[in-house]
């Protein structure tokens, strides 16, 4: 049977306009900005007048450990607030924004698939609002203001070999994470080595996601250290004056987007931080405002449940008062046979034992996100050649960890075929069963809290750090950033540092190969193993297949 395809399915959808949508949540039309006829930004003084209002209940969907199966975690975010709509509930989604190099890489968009989807799925998935742009603008704009001071004199003697603010551009090139710039003599500045990061990874991103209006935007900003002195004192954006500067450029992206899904129900899609490299959720600022307008909304976080779901509890959660009511752990048949041994080819054929064999990935999800005090539902979601007996023995793994496994649909039929979760998490959201407690305090030493997180969510025996590593932290305890929460920069793929290992692995340790100082969105980043915060393309990647039709329409995002 040929199904369309995500971006077929999208381009058919009957859109309303955005102001009937903005309607539906109680937003005046004059608090909308709109950008054409299906998406909007809504109004900084429209969100200030919200304060007062009682928050809904807040709902996260996270997920099993990535495999090449496929997971959909965002489909599954957005079939469940088409469900929680279809059952009579008023709910928002919020989602994250996609960044361009993944889309023209090998990830894809970040729109959700099939019948459960945000539209305009195209506009969405390439520049959209113009968020990233504005992102990567004012990021920039600190990056080439360090190097005009350090030309016109240096008044503030910073070191030119202890720069730490990075370029960035939304683009995967392996080329530029590694550069020497100022070259070509006097005129151009101070040679120096230098690099780019991926825009989702840059510190402006995270203070965006984190902040909750302009002033503490720019409060933020201003905290920012670039550079360190001689003396080795830290250097911030205010001291280069351009905190001001950066607001202004991030002034508009600042303002939550509204779009909607596929059945016309409200969603909020605002920023876009990367889980392995970032704290992976979307802006405190876009959550907020839908908890304020909704009965439930309806988030997530990137990746696995070991990176995403960790950040958005011990971030996101502890910086914005954010309490859970529920969490939903998204899996797959077919990826509990991959984490089984089975390989990709050889997925639709029926293999119980494989299944059952893998999961203990997902066990261990189930685990963590209780660890928190959040009472957990799995959705697995529905693929065609999955069988009923494989179904089952998820089902029965689930109920013997004490949690309930629901086959979700929504795929294939959208709201109709997630009806049975929606009740779930309606259920556990009103039982008052959560008790939600992030994993550590923030007295904890930086050094024992990247442990905590080594040993009670990856289950490592223990954390592997050179002495520069170790003194630095220490110094940043020193300086008063002891508070801080962490955010480990870490392949998704697995519990380990090694992509390779699949299932619940134990017994294996957890490099720390570099430490960097986010003091302005307010966390300390620990850098894991190999991975890298400015992305490659692979080998063929999805821009050798993305054009123009002969309609004009794209082709080749998915």
């Amino acid at each position: 049977m040929a199904f369309a395809s995500d971006i077929e399915i999208a381009r058919a959808a009957r859109k309303l306009p955005i102001q009937a949508i903005g309607a539906k949540l109680g937003i005046p039309e004059a608090a909308l900005l709109p950008y054409g006829h299906d998406k909007a930004k809504v109004g900084q003084p429209f969100i200030a007048g919200l304060k007062d209002r009682p928050d809904g209940k807040l709902i996260l969907v996270t997920a099993i450990n990535p495999t090449p199966a496929g997971e959909g975690k965002t489909t599954t975010t957005v079939g469940l607030g088409d469900g929680l709509n279809r059952i009579g509930k008023r709910a928002v989604v919020c989602i994250r924004e996609a960044s361009l190099g993944p889309n023209f890489g090998m990830k894809g968009g970040a729109a959700g698939g099939g019948m459960a989807q945000v539209v305009p799925m195209e506009e969405m998935n390439l520049h959209f609002t113009g968020d990233f742009h504005a992102i990567t603008s004012a990021h920039n704009l600190l990056a080439a203001m360090i190097d005009n001071h350090i030309y016109w004199g240096n008044t503030l003697d910073i070191d030119a070999r202890r720069v730490v603010w990075r370029r960035v551009m939304d683009m995967n090139d392996r080329a530029l994470r590694d550069v020497v710039v100022n070259l070509g003599g006097v005129a151009n500045g101070f040679p120096r080595q230098t690099g780019f990061d991926i825009t989702v990874a840059s510190e402006v991103m995270a203070i965006l996601c984190l902040a909750r209006d302009l002033d503490d935007l720019q409060e933020r900003l201003g905290n920012i250290v670039v550079a360190y002195t001689r003396a080795k004192t830290p250097v911030t954006a205010r001291d280069i004056k351009a905190d001001g500067a950066m607001t202004v450029l991030l002034k508009d992206a600042m303002q939550p987007n509204l779009v909607q899904t596929l059945e016309n129900n409200p969603a909020f899609v605002h920023g876009g931080p990367f889980a392995n490299i970032a704290h992976g959720c979307n802006s405190v600022i876009a959550t907020t405002t839908a908890l304020k307008l909704g009965e439930y909304v309806v988030t997530e976080a990137g990746f696995g449940a070991d990176l995403g779901a960790e950040k958005f509890f011990d971030i996101k959660c502890r910086k914005a008062g954010l309490r859970p009511a529920a969490a939903v752990i998204v899996a797959t048949v077919r990826a509990m046979k991959m984490n089984g041994g089975v390989a990709k080819a050889d997925l639709g054929t029926e293999n119980v034992a494989a299944v059952q064999a893998g999961c203990p990935n997902l066990g261990r999800h189930i685990t963590n996100v209780k660890g928190f005090g959040v009472p957990v539902v799995v959705a697995i979601n529905h693929f065609t050649t999955d069988t009923e007996a494989e179904i089952q023995a998820v089902k029965d793994y689930v109920a013997a960890q004490g949690a309930e496994a629901v086959l979700c649909k929504h795929w294939a039929q959208g709201s109709a075929g997630i009806e049975d979760l929606a009740r779930k998490v309606v259920a556990l959201a009103e039982s008052g069963v959560a008790d939600f407690a992030p994993l550590y305090p923030d007295a904890m030493p930086l050094l024992a809290k990247i442990e905590t997180i080594a040993k009670r969510i990856y289950h490592a025996e223990a954390v592997v750090a050179d002495k520069a590593v170790v003194d630095q932290l220490k110094a940043w305890e020193a300086a008063g950033h002891g508070h801080l929460p962490v955010c480990i920069a870490k392949t998704q793929y697995s519990f380990t540092t090694d992509p390779t290992v699949r299932g619940a692995p134990t017994g294996h340790s957890i490099p720390v190969r570099e430490v960097r100082l986010s003091a302005g969105a307010g966390f300390v980043v620990a850098i894991c193993g190999e991975i890298m915060t400015m992305p490659g393309l692979p080998r063929v990647p999805s821009a050798e297949v993305i054009r123009l039709n002969a309609d004009g329409d794209v082709e080749g995002l998915f």
